[in-house]
């Protein structure tokens, strides 16, 4: 479980307490002080005539000290959704999977381990804190990244449990106001409406959603109630299930989710499915594929290391060494190198080998690799130089040519509709010419189009 304020218990530094409003009066004599009792002065208390400051405990070890000087404002303000891939949830910080639900998942420890996805150069921190949970930035986010679907104003949980239990009553459905109202809603106010639902009907939300819906209106509906980390457990399990395995899956959420979200996907996986997620995924793939998977889910990225220039170069070196100037490919090299590094240094690691090999590291994977490993380094190099532009290119592959791929449509907006939707539809006009919702309007259609447009709009 994440803490806002680090260890369990601990509290945000404190400005000292007030001084002593006048109106008590002097204290009386007679009684003498006694020894040991009453606490160390406060910073900004002066105390009052009359009353005799008594001796105070001695200072505990691992606290603030008396002047710890409060940080402006706090922690510094984040960005609705967080990093990289899920939206704050109420009582949490940004980049943290909301709080669980009753019978839901357990709790985890530890802090986000990795940037969320969205770790900056310069000024911004290179990875929150494992032990503080102070949120950090992951690859192509900024700090002016924004979701289409915000907390509603004027919450209230009753009165939208109401309105779905009459729009699924009685003889027919009312998709609209099923639209109107989840569409509208944080992943955090869905979770209290699936709980003030059953608490008021006696019934479960998520299925009388079920008998009422169907299709992949359905679908983007469930995806919108389930919690991230039970989203992505149940995408990875539906990608590995049965006969085949779907690596473009596999391939998206684990290259673009930091280490405490893989870390809470394994939890999610294994409470939902009663299996162990890095075992499924060896058992699903082979090679040097299954390498980088494995790496990727045991969720080891470093994160909290400042950048380095020098290692950068000699990394960079390495991987032109491993592909580019020999016969075959060290596909080890790029594991170790793209799988472990953080995304700042990974960024440095682009730049350097641009320069040393004069084409980019993408070109060399595709020159040197093929298949899913090439997919996967591929993804890994465009999250951290873009991810938005990521996001809006696998956007636009879902929907070109005949037929949608609807799973990954819908997973996409689902899952990023609170982080940093905004941004995505600015690089999709960028890269292909037209707006993300002029796309959806031509390849999907009835309530499936108009929940998916009321999401992107925002």
């Amino acid at each position: 479980m994440s803490y806002p304020y680090g260890t369990p218990g601990g509290y945000p530094p404190q400005p000292g307490y007030p001084p002593q409003q006048p109106g008590y009066p002097p204290q009386q004599p007679g009684y003498p002080p006694q020894p040991g009792f009453g606490y160390p002065p406060q910073p900004g208390f002066q105390p009052q005539p009359g009353f005799q400051q008594q001796p105070g405990y001695p200072p505990q070890p691992g606290y603030y000290p008396p002047n710890y000087p409060p940080a402006p404002g706090g922690y510094p303000p984040q960005q609705p959704g967080g990093f990289g891939g899920y939206p704050p949830q109420p009582g949490q910080q940004p980049g943290y999977y909301p709080p669980q639900q009753p019978g839901g998942f357990p709790p985890q420890h530890g802090g986000y381990d990795q940037s969320m996805s969205y770790q900056q150069t310069g000024a911004l921190p290179t990875g929150p804190n494992y032990h503080t949970n102070v949120p950090a930035m992951h690859a192509g986010m900024t700090p002016q990244t924004q979701g289409t679907v915000r907390p509603a104003s004027n919450f209230n949980a009753e009165e939208d449990a109401k309105v779905l239990r009459k729009a699924m009553k009685g003889f027919g459905t009312d998709e609209k106001a099923i639209i109107d109202v989840l569409s509208a809603r944080t992943n955090a106010q869905r979770q209290e409406i699936k709980n003030r639902f059953k608490t008021m009907f006696g019934k479960d939300l998520i299925s009388d959603l079920k008998s009422e819906l169907g299709g992949h209106f359905e679908s983007a509906i469930l995806a919108l109630m389930m919690t991230p980390a039970e989203y992505d457990a149940d995408q990875l399990r539906a990608a590995m299930k049965g006969a085949g395995t779907d690596e473009s899956t596999l391939i998206e959420i684990l290259c673009s989710r930091n280490n405490r979200q893989i870390q809470d996907i394994r939890a999610a996986y294994k409470t939902k499915f009663g299996r162990d997620l890095e075992k499924d995924v060896m058992n699903e793939t082979s090679g040097h594929f299954k390498r980088l998977c494995v790496s990727l889910v045991s969720a080891n990225r470093v994160e909290n290391a400042p950048v380095n220039m020098e290692k950068a170069r000699r990394d960079a070196q390495e991987l032109y060494q491993a592909g580019e100037r020999i016969v075959g490919t060290d596909e080890s090299k790029f594991n170790q190198i793209l799988c472990s590094e953080s995304y700042d240094q990974l960024r440095l690691v682009i730049s350097e080998y641009q320069k040393i090999a004069n084409k980019s590291l993408e070109q060399s994977v595709k020159n040197e690799m093929s298949g899913d490993l090439e997919k996967g380094f591929v993804s890994i190099i465009r999250c951290v130089q873009n991810l938005q532009g990521f996001f809006a290119t696998k956007l636009y592959n879902s929907m070109k040519g005949f037929g949608t791929k609807d799973d990954t449509l819908v997973r996409i907006i689902a899952t990023r509709c609170e982080i940093d939707m905004v941004q995505i539809k600015q690089e999709f006009q960028k890269q292909f010419g037209k707006t993300l919702e002029s796309m959806i309007e031509g390849d999907l259609s009835g309530d499936y189009k108009k929940l998916m447009l009321a999401l992107v709009r925002g």
